[in-house]
């Protein structure tokens, strides 16, 4: 699968590489915060793979969501774990009220049949 004609991996080697480029030339970003920019992309390439392979797309949104969070607290967002834990809880719940919509049984319901006499 690709993404504008790369492959994933390629796309992300490029990121974190810009990234490393932007911190030499004088944007203060530290290592831990590097992590996470990266982190994010990759969520980011995770979401985008499994929205055009019509596969995991809830899973790869959550993902992203806990990638966002995690690069704002990096940033210097300042939520207890709690709050984070509430925002993550409420992305999982807006996730799954959407997959219960996309998702359908892989065979038909059938109808209860009635016991056998023996």
């Amino acid at each position: 699968m690709r993404i504008f004609g790369r492959e994933p991996a390629a796309l992300l080697g490029l990121i974190a590489v810009i990234v490393k480029l932007v911190a030499a030339f004088g944007v203060d970003v530290s290592g831990e915060q590097q992590a996470v920019i990266n982190a994010v992309a990759a969520a980011a390439v995770g979401v985008t793979l499994a929205v055009m392979a019509s596969d995991g797309v809830g899973a790869a949104l959550i993902g992203l969501v806990q990638a966002v969070v995690a690069l704002a607290v990096g940033f210097g967002l300042d939520w207890s774990a709690e709050r984070q834990a509430v925002v993550l809880s409420v992305a999982t719940a807006v996730v799954a009220m959407w997959d219960r919509t996309q998702v359908t049984a892989p065979v038909p319901a059938s109808s209860p049949k009635a016991a056998l006499p023996r």
